[in-house]
């Protein structure tokens, strides 16, 4: 495999795992960002920035330390005591997600095909334990096959709303829901939501890192995988934007503006949106699993299908209910991660070239 080759499926990996049930589906967008109005897209770019330097220096430290999970990059970012701290803030968190994503992936499937909530979830469920019991380059994968085709369906959406929106871009303040916005403050969700988002990739991208030929390649794949985030993002939110009296409304937002094109586009971007659910599962449901056990190993499958049971059932919860709890928090875990990888980051260069990352 070519360097570029490998760093191209690393970016894709980072996506499969970044785009879950809340940005498939618009709410993590229109939450954290839509709701700005025309400030939206200054916080895009915070969070698209931060996306992207952050899972270069995360997938270099990985290969640096040739790591298989993501404790010892937690230790050498925070120390052993801090560090266990953290490690299990994040491992929680990382299991709540999933639980989130299982709600997500019950709700997708009620409205997009009409299957019953508790059983597309249980789908769902049971395809995410299959992926895992299998080698962790066929995960990897994986989690980077559906990529291309959420770029593709994202795309379209885009442009088409862009020509064809109901509110012209000097309307759109006048829809804001200021009710959404977790902060009232555009500049820091965008903080939040790029912390948010690298913090549920932090496991997987440390791990997929450590598994890298090369640590060039490992940062090259990290900084692919943050450029089209970035540009996904704002691709969704000119879309909401440009619906946003409609949007707010709606419990699958993207799922409405596809509709509005074509029953093709909304039934493809449904199946897309399942798979990226599925995709986000997968890394964090690994990552949870292979913190306390060996992979592969007995307890690693009795661990697996314990937690995806115990998770299929928290998941009755809600999914927006989940989203409105669990993501902010998730936030904040996030930037903490991210304020020890940019210490460490100007410590180390302080120190001259021979730094890990």
């Amino acid at each position: 495999m070519s360097k570029n080759t490998e760093a191209v499926k690393i970016g894709s990996a980072y996506v499969g795992v970044v785009v879950g049930a809340g940005f498939s589906t618009g709410q993590e967008v229109l939450k954290f960002f839509t709701n700005y109005g025309t400030y939206s897209y200054l916080a895009i770019l915070i969070a698209g920035l931060m996306l992207t330097f952050f899972g270069r220096q995360i997938s270099k430290i990985g290969n640096a330390l040739d790591a298989e999970d993501h404790v010892g990059a937690i230790h050498y970012l925070f120390g052993e005591k801090l560090g266990k701290i953290i490690d299990y803030i994040l491992i929680f968190f990382l299991y709540a997600l999933s639980v989130v994503m299982i709600a997500g992936a019950g709700s997708a499937a009620h409205e997009s095909f009409g299957v019953p909530t508790w059983l597309g979830s249980l789908i769902m469920m049971l395809a995410v334990s299959f992926t895992l019991l299998m080698d962790f380059n066929k995960i990897v994968s994986a989690l980077g096959m559906v990529t291309p085709f959420l770029i593709v369906v994202v795309t379209i959406i885009a442009v088409y709303f862009f020509f064809k929106g109901t509110l012209s871009f000097n309307e759109v303040n006048n829809h804001i829901d200021t009710s959404r916005q977790p902060s009232h403050l555009w500049w820091w969700d965008g903080i939040l939501y790029g912390a948010l988002a690298f913090s549920t990739a932090f496991s997987m991208m440390t791990a997929i890192g450590g598994d890298a030929s090369r640590r060039v390649v490992a940062g090259r794949g990290g900084l692919i995988g943050g450029l089209i985030l970035l540009v996904l993002i704002l691709m969704v939110n000119s879309g909401l934007l440009a619906e946003l009296d409609k949007v707010n409304e709606a419990a699958i937002p993207t799922i409405l503006l596809g509709r509005e094109i074509h029953p093709f586009v909304s039934v493809a971007l449904s199946m897309i949106m399942l798979l990226v659910i599925y995709n986000t599962i997968v890394g964090l449901m690994y990552s949870f699993v292979a913190r306390f056990t060996v992979p592969y190993s007995r307890n690693y499958k009795l661990l697996l299908f314990g937690s995806m049971i115990i998770g299929y059932a928290l998941s009755f919860v809600g999914f927006v209910e989940l989203v409105d709890v669990i993501y902010p928090l998730m936030g904040y875990v996030g930037l903490a991660l991210c304020i020890g990888i940019t210490v460490k980051y100007f410590l180390r260069k302080r120190k001259g070239k021979q730094h890990i990352a």
